[in-house]
């Protein structure tokens, strides 16, 4: 019989774990960080990292403990916008990476390990750094020198489960001459998928309706170019990056259905043929000039483009011949603009101030078109079927965007640090189109973030902000529905408000010492109002709709366990384990039942785990990650205006070797969902509202895309 554990057994375990780490053997180890002289940043060499001989920084960062929480992008509902924001940034030679989609974390696998002088993470405030995250920073320093380059190359083969082999590679250029600092990338990923679905259907008597069984293949490879140079002057500095990406997959999907529902067997068979294109663009860029005061001017901009389509054709396949049946288009063109300029200066010597202004403009152009066999006069537009009225189908939804900021930093001693921001921002979002509208909104955004180094190894964080989430302009207009084969189109709402949330955190964080790991506890609290959630928007009983809109008040909190520790006091210096395990709640009010229930998309507990092994003497690594949340789709239920959905999702686990052999050529072989992770959903269909409780069919629905194969072949020139 298995043995299942409860939440309770969950948490002592893991307390134990953790305790465990903490009373291990003090005497373990070389030291491998120091602490700088704030005494808030942790530093690793070089030098350290040289016995794993690494191809490249994320190579380098893989053997941090604790980087996890660096890296970590916070908890749930933290949208927020602006270039001021930043949870878990990277930072190379102390400056950001100005992009959304070509910012500093891509260019960690980038950038060759032998460009690298040391590695930071900074646990402290400054009004040095251009980000205000209320957590923590990476800061990659590279060597200066007067002439330095190296050229990164990986090729890749994943193998799918359906024995399809799928190809990839790789490019980096990185280097410097004299003050002039460069990286160009140019890369071609494999995204190839095979997804298998069965299906079930059952009426509330738990007789059998209806079978299907789907095949979706999807032909995708993603081609992506970036760039990213800098120069820095006597006084002042000045960064470019820039990023072309491209991808147009083709997907083919075969479905046969078994229908029950008369008495006898009916099946037949439908065939789609998709097209996704998607093409985007991105410029970005900072300057930065020092005076002799010490104080400092920024300016930073981002331009960006994204244009997209998709193309979906049903058919109805017959022995000799096929029918369509169904025809929907969708194109999308989105546009942001943003600018950020500041001022910083001393206001004494252990104070500063940044003031500054930002602004915004984002736009997006959306078409919808819907085309369905039956009588009527035929449009090619909408691939020769007779066209369907979509309500709010055609529109551009903008927003200008202005923010004034300042923020204040405060060195009240040698252990202790307060940040706090003022932010006051107004925009204006406006639809045409289909749907003319026009709304104001102002938002006042207080910021507290407060530091305590109680000890060299241990820190207090707590952190008290208003958040206003990014909307997406998704939501405004209608969109396709690719999850539901019942309903092929989802409305819009052209009044959709941001989401708002004061977010309450605290962190307790202990280095262990001889730098065998770190620990962390941290508790959150986040009180919402205009939660976006789905909305009814009906016209009539027998024209049951939903959209994205706001649903009310609502909370969430919760509380996540970090240990992340080198194995040495278990007689494997050379090991890292990092764990996380987390548990949450929330509540809000249901705009269909009109009853509480949780927010959507938040389960009761996760947990994950990392390892890696390095066996140095032998240049060979191997390690596993493993991932696993509530199995009984608590918290996972979505309510509709017509139907309710709980998904259940498998355990998922991945492992890796690594071996570095001759020239310096390092191979890697990847086992992605190695247990062959199957999600299943039950959907509830009702014969009316959701409301009414009257059951018309129960949907079980299972997938997986079987298990992958990656190898990957690196080299450092």
């Amino acid at each position: 019989m298995t043995r299942r554990f409860s939440l309770p057994e969950k948490l002592i375990r893991l307390s134990l774990l953790g305790l465990a780490i903490a009373m291990a053997n003090y005497g373990y180890a070389q030291q491998v960080e120091t602490q700088a002289a704030d005494e808030s940043t942790v530093v690793y060499e070089a030098e350290f990292f040289t016995q794993y001989s690494p191809v490249s920084v994320n190579d380098m960062i893989d053997r941090i403990p604790g980087i996890s929480l660096a890296l970590n992008n916070g908890n749930g509902g933290n949208n927020s916008r602006g270039l001021g924001s930043g949870e878990g940034e990277i930072l190379i030679n102390g400056q950001r990476t100005t992009g959304k989609n070509n910012e500093g974390r891509s260019q960690l696998s980038r950038i060759a390990a032998d460009q690298v002088d040391y590695i930071e993470i900074i646990r402290g405030t400054s009004d040095n750094m251009d980000i205000r995250g209320g957590g923590q920073v990476v800061n990659v320093v590279l060597l200066d020198a007067e002439s330095r380059s190296s050229i990164s190359a990986e090729v890749n083969m994943d193998r799918l489960h359906d024995s399809t082999l799928d190809p990839g590679a790789k490019l980096s250029y990185t280097g410097q001459t004299g003050s002039f600092n460069y990286l160009f990338h140019i890369e071609a990923e494999p995204r190839y998928d095979n997804r298998f679905t069965n299906e079930s259907s059952i009426d509330p008597d738990g007789e059998l309706l209806e079978t299907r069984f789907q095949e979706n293949r999807r032909n995708q490879t993603e081609y992506e170019t970036s760039f990213n140079l800098g120069y820095q002057f006597e006084k002042s500095m000045v960064q470019f990056n820039g990023l072309y990406a491209q991808s147009n997959p083709p997907t083919d999907i075969t479905r046969t259905i078994n229908d029950f529902s008369t008495g006898s067997l009916i099946t037949t068979l439908e065939r789609e043929d998709e097209q996704r294109d998607r093409n985007n663009w991105e410029i970005g860029g900072d300057y930065e000039y020092s005076f002799d005061s010490g104080s400092k001017y920024r300016l930073l901009f981002i331009v960006n483009d994204q244009d997209f389509t998709y193309t979906r054709d049903r058919f109805d396949v017959f022995s000799d011949s096929e029918e369509k049946d169904l025809f929907l288009f969708s194109a999308g063109l989105d546009r942001e603009r943003i600018a950020r300029t500041s001022y910083t200066f001393d206001l004494g010597s252990n104070q500063g101030m940044e003031l500054g202004i930002e602004g915004a403009q984002t736009i997006r152009n959306s078409d919808l078109r819907l085309g369905l066999s039956g009588e009527g006069i035929t449009s090619d537009a909408h691939g020769g079927l007779v066209p369907q009225v979509i309500s709010n189908a055609s529109s551009m939804v903008e927003e200008i965007r202005l923010e004034n900021f300042a923020i204040h930093n405060w060195q009240i001693n040698d252990r202790m640090s307060l940040e706090s921001a003022l932010i006051y921002e107004t925009s204006t979002i406006t639809q045409s189109g289909d749907v003319s509208n026009e709304r104001d909104f102002s938002f006042l955004r207080p910021k507290i973030d407060y530091r305590f180094n109680i000890t060299q190894s241990l820190q207090l964080r707590a952190t008290i902000e208003k958040i206003v989430s990014q909307l997406s302009f998704f939501d405004f207009s209608a969109t396709s529905d690719n999850s539901d084969d019942d309903q092929n189109t989802q409305a819009g709402n052209p009044e959709i408000a941001q989401e708002q949330a004061w977010n309450y955190e605290m962190n307790m964080e202990f280095r262990l010492p001889n730098s065998i790991g770190v620990l962390n506890t941290e508790l959150y609290y986040q009180d919402l109002t205009d939660v976006v959630d789905r909305i009814d928007v009906s016209t009539s009983a027998i024209d049951l709709q939903s959209a994205r809109g706001n649903i009310g008040a609502g909370k969430r909190y919760g509380a996540n366990f970090d240990a992340s520790s080198r194995l040495g006091y278990l007689g494997v210096p050379d090991a890292l384990l990092t764990l996380r395990f987390s548990v949450q709640d929330s509540k809000v009010m249901d705009p269909f039942l009109g009853t509480p229930r949780r927010l959507r998309w938040n389960g009761r507990w996760f947990a994950r785990a990392n390892f890696r092994h390095d066996i140095i003497q032998h240049n060979f690594s191997y390690g596993f990650s493993y991932f696993t949340s509530a199995r009984d789709g608590s918290g996972l239920t979505q309510i509709d205006v017509f139907d309710t959905e709980t998904e259940v999702r498998d355990y998922g686990l991945s492992l890796f070797a690594e071996k570095q052999a001759f020239n310096g050529i390092t191979f890697r072989f990847d086992i992605q969902n190695a247990n062959d992770q199957i999600r299943c959903r039950e959907r509830i269909r009702f014969a009316g509202a959701t409301a009414a409780g009257i059951v018309e069919e129960i949907e079980d629905s299972c997938n997986g895309n079987g298990v992958k194969y990656a190898l990957k072949i690196r080299q450092t020139f």
